[in-house]
Order: structure tokens, then C-alpha cells, then sequence
């Protein structure tokens, strides 16, 4: 590359840097007329000495020579400028600095505020709240009971009877006791020391103590206990000490994805809290795999434990709308409780020591579909056919039971019940848990292809025993 286009590059470059710099600022102008006066001052002195000619010297080499100096002084330019490029441009970007300063400061200022706000938030949690009002009457129950039992039955045999001598036999105990403890939870509903739990909870108990949330011991005494509900009414004798006393809501009222909160005492843990929403209502005691109970539960996401039984499940008010009472070992966020407008019905028979009658009229039963009488029907080895419809088809008659005596048989299928429609056995059990003990209830079912209308009078389910 020659010199020429060397200066011609150096050139434009050092135009396309000056007119870069004219449109920085003000301020870049003031440094570029001061390299400027430099610039000419500088030229002015080699241009005196190139442009003087002095003798053997020919215009060839005074243009080259020209050309030269031009060439060092425009990268001279060119070097300030670029030198002195980021110079003009700290005080442009000082300005968005101290521009952003104001609000790294609010921003560092409003931290406090943010943790204030949220401190007010939790301070004035409904959680909290509801725990705080419903906490103190929450109570831990200790059980324990004495169970008999018989040594192994190897030494009823007469052949070591015989080796071992009657001496030895008359004088080995037969039988041994042993003290099981257990734990639950439960919650007090009046200030005279009633409290409720599940029956399971203190179920053939010889000794019931009640610890509060405060400490307090008290001992208890079952009034009542009702299995079928899985309900029971504890009593502890305050001594004239005043107790805490939760407020019942209405389970009636509690609608899906309504927050649930759950108390007790799970795994030992005294007063633990945890929270959910209700996942859905009135599921039945089958699905859930208890069968022998007679319930719809309320099913919520909230933790509970072992322990956790008999405590309450409480809304987002702090009221009390069911008890807590069984989980699902097979699965996981998945608990129940017994809607606590179940304990209001019988809490009164609970309290007096009674009975709680539950009617029942003595078959074992399925929910029946179109698609499972189908697949019956369609299998050569089916005992029956079974008509395509919706209803309870009845798989067992108890013998001498109500059903039994009304002439219901295996194989019928109960489409109605009452005057009302039957589509589960969820329904029919309702149902029959709706009609008083000793009343009959008009059911009409199908029996191959026949329509029949069967009157059953209810009897109590106690009476099995």
C-alpha cells in the first residue's frame, strides 16, 4: 500500500472520528478546538521548514515530503481523539449514574417498608388469626387400657402337660396383662368441660388424661362414644378453672376450594398447624375404605396425622367445621373429617350416655351402571343377567334382617327409594340413614324384567350385636 492511499485512509478515518466527536457534546467541541490550535501550530512550524525550498532540493521530494507530515499530523489527530474519546463521554455517563442513584436509594429505602408490610400481612394472617382463637381450647388426650392375654396355647397341649409335670402347669400363669398407651387429639365446646373427639381415639379406655395447650392436666371421662360416627364426648372436671371453647361453624355452609386448617397434635407434636382447602364434600365412608361407618366425610388437602385425630378442621373464620379422623395411607394430601354438623345431631345423646340409632335394613350392595350390566351380561359365565340400567344392585340379603323379611333378593336392582331416584349406593344408604328406626321405606326396584315395589321397615343397626 502506498502512501497516498495511506493518507487518503487516515483521512477519512480521522474526518468520520471528528464527526463522531462534533455530535458527543459541547463539552467533546471545547477539547477538539484545543487539539486543533495544536494541530495548526504544529503544521505551521513544519511548513515553514518544508515549504522554504531551500537549494537541491526538487518539488517531487517538497510533495512527499508534504505528504509525510501530513500523513503524522493526521494520525497525531487521529490519536488525540481517539485518546481523548472516552473523556468527553464520562461526564454523559455520569449523568444516568447520578440519575439512577435516586432510586437504588429508594429501592434500598423501600426494603423496610416491603418486610414492615409483610410482617403486617403475617401479624394479621387469617391463619393466625384462626389459630389464635381456636388454639387454646385444642387439647392432646392420653389413653391407656389394660389388654388380657393368653399365654401361647403350646402349653394347653397334654403332651408337654405330661413332660413338664401338673405341678409346673398349675403354677404357670395362664394368662398376662399388658398397659397399651394411645393418643389423639380433641377440642372443648363449653366452658363446663365437654369436649369432642373420635370414638377410636378412646375407644375401651381405662384412663383418659387431657393436657390444654397452656399445660393444664385434667382427667377425663367418656360420656359417650358412638363407632358407627366415629364420635365421642369427653368429659374433664375443671374445678371451677375457666377453659377455652372453640366456636362451631356449618359444615353446611362450606363449599369446595374453601380454605381448611387443621389443629391437633400429630406424632406427638403438641399444636401443630397445617393448611389446605377443602378438595371435596360429602364423600362416603366406602370410597374412602371404611365400610362399617356411616358418614360423609369432607376431603381436604391439609396435613393429617396420626394424632391429629379427634382435632378440628377450621375455616378461614376460626370456627370449627368438621373433626378430623382418617387419612389414606396409600396416598398423599389426601384427609378427611367428620363435618361437625354430623357431632351436633348426636352430640346431645353423646353427652346423656345414650345409644346413637342408626337404621339399616340388612343387604350388601354396589352402585350398578349401564356399562357394568353390559359386561356382565355379556360374560358366559355370569350367574344372572342384570338389567341395563342405573341403580344399587344388591349382592348379599342378610338373613332375618328387614330386607330379608320384605322379600328382597340377590340380584334385584333398587332404582328408587322413598319417591326419589337412586343412581349410588352413596344415595340408598342416605337414604335409608334419612328414615326413622321402625318406619318403612318404599323402594322400587327391577328383578330381571320385572318392575317391583317392596316396602322395608328400618330397623337399628345395633341390633346385629
Amino acid at each position: 500500500m502506498n502512501t497516498s492511499k495511506i493518507v487518503d485512509l487516515t483521512f477519512n478515518f480521522a474526518i468520520n472520528s471528528v464527526v463522531s466527536l462534533w455530535a458527543i457534546a459541547p463539552l467533546a467541541m471545547t477539547w477538539l478546538t484545543s487539539i486543533a490550535k495544536i494541530v495548526v501550530q504544529f503544521f505551521s512550524s513544519l511548513g515553514s521548514k518544508w515549504f522554504a525550498s531551500p537549494s537541491g532540493f526538487s518539488r517531487p521530494r517538497k510533495r512527499k515530503s508534504l505528504r509525510t507530515s501530513l500523513s503524522h499530523g493526521l494520525a497525531l489527530v487521529l490519536g488525540v481523539a481517539l485518546g481523548l474519546d472516552g473523556l468527553p463521554m464520562l461526564p454523559l455517563q455520569a449523568s444516568p449514574v447520578d440519575a439512577m442513584e435516586t432510586p437504588s436509594v429508594e429501592v434500598a429505602q423501600s426494603i423496610p417498608a416491603q418486610r414492615s408490610t409483610v410482617a403486617a400481612i403475617s401479624a394479621n394472617s387469617f391463619v393466625t388469626a384462626a389459630v389464635n382463637q381456636v388454639g387454646p381450647a385444642v387439647v392432646r388426650i392420653d389413653t391407656e387400657r389394660t389388654v388380657t392375654q393368653r399365654v401361647n396355647p403350646i402349653f394347653d397341649d397334654p403332651f408337654f402337660e405330661r413332660f413338664f409335670g401338673d405341678e409346673f402347669f398349675r403354677s404357670a400363669p395362664r394368662e398376662r396383662q399388658q398397659r397399651l398407651t394411645g393418643q389423639g387429639s380433641g377440642f372443648i365446646i363449653d366452658a363446663d368441660g365437654s369436649l369432642l373427639t373420635n370414638a377410636h381415639v378412646v375407644d375401651k379406655a381405662d384412663r383418659v388424661v387431657v393436657t390444654l395447650k397452656d399445660g393444664r392436666e385434667f382427667e377425663g371421662t367418656v360420656k359417650g362414644a358412638d363407632p358407627v360416627t366415629d364420635l365421642a364426648l369427653v368429659k374433664i372436671n375443671a374445678k371451677g378453672e375457666r377453659l377455652p371453647v372453640v366456636s362451631l361453624g356449618d359444615s353446611g355452609d362450606v363449599q369446595v376450594g374453601d380454605w381448611a386448617i387443621a389443629v391437633g397434635n400429630p406424632l406427638g407434636l403438641d399444636n401443630t398447624v397445617t393448611l389446605g382447602i377443602i378438595s371435596t364434600l360429602k364423600r362416603s365412608s366406602a370410597q374412602v375404605g371404611i365400610p362399617d361407618k356411616r358418614l360423609d366425610f369432607i376431603q381436604t388437602d391439609a396435613a393429617i396425622n396420626p394424632g391429629n385425630s379427634g382435632g378440628p378442621l377450621v375455616d378461614a373464620n376460626g370456627r370449627v367445621i368438621g373433626i378430623n379422623t382418617a387419612i389414606r395411607a396409600d396416598a398423599m394430601g389426601i384427609g378427611f373429617a367428620i363435618p361437625i354438623n354430623k357431632a351436633k345431631s348426636i352430640q346431645g345423646k353423646l353427652a346423656k350416655g345414650e345409644r346413637v340409632p342408626h337404621p339399616f335394613v340388612g343387604i350388601e350392595m354396589r352402585t350398578l351402571t349401564p356399562e357394568l350390566a353390559r359386561k356382565n351380561n355379556e360374560d358366559p359365565n355370569a350367574l344372572l343377567e342384570l338389567p341395563v340400567t342405573t341403580g344399587v344392585l344388591v349382592i348379599n340379603v342378610l338373613p332375618n334382617m328387614p330386607a330379608a323379611e320384605a322379600g328382597l333378593r340377590r340380584g334385584d336392582v333398587i332404582v328408587s327409594a322413598g319417591g326419589k331416584r337412586i343412581e349410588s349406593a352413596e344415595a340408598f344408604q342416605r337414604a335409608v340413614e334419612n328414615t326413622a328406626i321402625g318406619r318403612s321405606l318404599k323402594l322400587q326396584i327391577k328383578r330381571g324384567n320385572r318392575d317391583l315395589t317392596i316396602n322395608v321397615r328400618t330397623a337399628e343397626l345395633q341390633d346385629l350385636s
